[in-house]
């Protein structure tokens, strides 16, 4: 229940980590697996208590993804499963290598994508799911809906392809859906949702209408997934020990500007078509155009899921992933 309330809250407590110590409190029984993983890494403190990366000893540069080594695209074309795969599809696979995320074009016909905006405007219609405090996201709504999470959240040729990817089981975490663009600055996945050794995130994006570029459509920077990791000791977050920065956020997505503009990264628009699927690399740098026709909608669904047997927590919030498994 404070979960959902805080979805939709945005004032001072927000900054408290107090309050998040309550919520990982009546969420203890997701959390007391934790307890191995501080073993671990070496963490001495309770796992209600907040977390961040530099709580850690020392961050693994050795046990990250297999397709971010050095020799990522040898150890791809060597894989007995690799070749397995259609032809169309390796290329993807060798494209997200190299430039941090593929596109599965037509993944999903246009009855399923009609059938989970069907699904959606009835739940937003009964007041079963709302929007958060952002009012463009609507957060799980794979726990209201059978079709969102077996069809999407959990589709089985889905969650094999990202496994094969991450070179671990994955455990789907979030559903967000949106009705119109985020128009959100360009960012990472691993800031808001972090994994220790790094990288073991990935997010599918699933378009259910056509996009156009004034919707206010995705873009991307490719190839930028192989920037080093972002945390909050590479900006002034203004964290405290009992709060969190109430600028945080601004000043992280300031850096990003910084480093775009730094490694002269090209934008690449996704205008992307009913069906299709972007699948995107955790430190790839991405975001929402502003939307240039007032009330364009771009309807889409988009699903975060984390590697098995690894530690996740949210670097910016300071605090460990409640991940409810189903």
């Amino acid at each position: 229940m404070l979960q959902r309330i805080f979805e939709r809250y945005r004032g001072f407590l927000r900054n408290l980590k107090a309050v998040y110590v309550l919520n990982n409190a009546l969420n203890y029984r997701y959390l007391k697996h934790n307890r191995e993983h501080y073993r671990r890494l070496g963490v001495r403190k309770s796992v209600l208590a907040p977390i961040g990366s530099a709580d850690f000893r020392q961050r693994s540069t050795t046990d990250l993804p297999w397709l971010d080594q050095p020799d990522a695209l040898a150890r791809l074309e060597a894989h007995p499963d690799f070749q397995r795969f259609p032809s169309t599809w390796q290329a993807k696979l060798r494209q997200f290598v190299t430039e941090g995320y593929l596109v599965l074009e037509q993944f999903y016909t246009v009855e399923e994508t009609d059938a989970l905006r069907a699904e959606i405007d009835r739940l937003l219609g009964a007041g079963a799911v709302g929007f958060n405090y952002t009012g463009r996201k609507i957060f799980n709504i794979h726990e209201k809906s059978a079709l969102a999470n077996e069809r999407f959240f959990r589709h089985p040729e889905l969650l094999r392809l990202l496994a094969f990817l991450l070179g671990k089981p994955v455990v789907p975490f979030q559903s967000l859906s949106f009705i119109q663009g985020s128009e959100q600055r360009a960012h990472s996945d691993s800031i808001h949702m972090s994994t220790e050794p790094p990288g073991y995130l990935i997010a599918t994006w699933t378009a259910l209408e056509d996009c156009t570029e004034d919707s206010g459509p995705l873009f991307y920077y490719p190839g930028s997934h192989r920037l080093p990791y972002v945390t909050t000791a590479d900006y002034p977050s203004g964290n405290t020990r009992l709060t969190l920065g109430q600028h945080s956020n601004r000043h992280y997505e300031d850096h990003v500007a910084a480093l775009i503009e730094q490694h002269g990264l090209k934008k690449q628009l996704h205008l992307a078509r009913r069906g299709d699927v972007l699948i995107w690399h955790a430190n790839l740098l991405h975001g929402g155009s502003p939307i240039a026709r007032p009330g364009a909608t771009r309807r889409s669904m988009v699903c975060h899921y984390f590697a098995r047997g690894v530690f996740c927590y949210h670097e910016i919030s300071q605090r460990p992933a409640i991940i409810k498994e189903a």
